[in-house]
């Protein structure tokens, strides 16, 4: 997998971008000196400058230091919510594909009616009855509402699996049901799941950002999505502070593309009939 991951033009893109937005999340005081993001210590709505990259905003923070110290919150968000909702997909996928019978019905079933529920809508009514601005919350939102998608093409993959000769000879050899299960399917699925991982941490990355945007975040917490909520508030774009809003939306847009060119790279690697076909070219020998 590591040597198509190298080959594949996207994925190579986003490591690249996935890998920039790491190193900003973990140690972020080696691209700003901005020790305290939220620290109202500047004049109000400087423009672009040596000392201020992106300006300031109208109460006075370094809107380059917000936006560094921003992707902590938000990375944290799009891998938490990606690891969840994951975990959930395998567990519910391969449980409803492996057992079959009644427990795949209704597990299916469960699926079938996440799938079909608005999700949009049933978030903003979640997070603002259960915990306006409390990032569990949001995070436990975006998990329940983001791992049945990724349960059904984990089911329908199992299912295929599922009647193979190593799996017959393995239950022959009378293997139990979990060496099954983890040394045997799991494995020839690592690129479906990965993908899914992405696919989830995208979902998650810009949903958490729209719902910070719409004010169903905590206002006094540093995120790209804060950002665009208080530079909205304050006519960001009437007054002229247009890097206020550009920066953090290019920040969301930057690191959603990262995932989802990590995504499409792994569905080509985990689908041949979805890769590129590459043109030979062909040497015309004289006769």
């Amino acid at each position: 997998m590591l040597s198509a991951v190298r080959t594949n033009g996207k994925a190579a893109v986003g490591v690249v971008l996935l890998t920039i937005f790491t190193i900003l999340a973990v140690v972020p005081q080696l691209f700003t000196s901005v020790r305290d993001p939220n620290a109202r210590q500047y004049e109000l709505s400087l423009a672009p400058s040596a000392h201020h990259l992106l300006g300031t905003t109208a109460f006075g923070q370094d809107v380059f230091g917000q936006l560094v110290w921003g992707t902590r919150q938000s990375l944290e968000i799009g891998v938490v919510v990606g690891v969840l909702a994951t975990f959930i997909s395998v567990v519910m996928g391969l449980s409803a594909a492996y057992l079959g019978g009644f427990a795949d019905g209704m597990l299916s079933m469960v699926t079938d009616v996440f799938l079909v529920i608005p999700t949009f809508p049933l978030i903003i009514v979640i997070a603002a009855y259960a915990g306006k601005g409390n990032l569990l919350v949001i995070i436990v939102v975006l998990v329940v509402t983001g791992w049945s998608y990724g349960a059904r093409q984990l089911r329908a993959q199992a299912l295929s699996l599922r009647n193979r000769d190593f799996l017959e000879a393995a239950r022959v050899r009378g293997e139990r049901r979990s060496y099954i299960i983890f040394r045997e399917v799991l494995p020839t699925m690592t690129s479906l799941i990965v993908a899914n991982f992405l696919g989830a941490a995208l979902y998650a990355v810009l949903t958490a950002a729209g719902l910070q945007f719409i004010g169903l975040g905590d206002p006094s917490s540093v995120s790209w999505g804060t950002m665009l909520y208080w530079a909205q508030s304050n006519e960001a774009l009437q007054t002229g502070q247009v890097w206020w809003v550009i920066a953090p939306g290019l920040a969301v847009a930057t690191l959603g593309a990262a995932f989802a060119l990590l995504n499409y790279a792994f569905d080509e690697i985990g689908n041949p009939a979805l890769r590129p076909v590459r043109r030979r070219r062909v040497r015309r020998t004289a006769t």
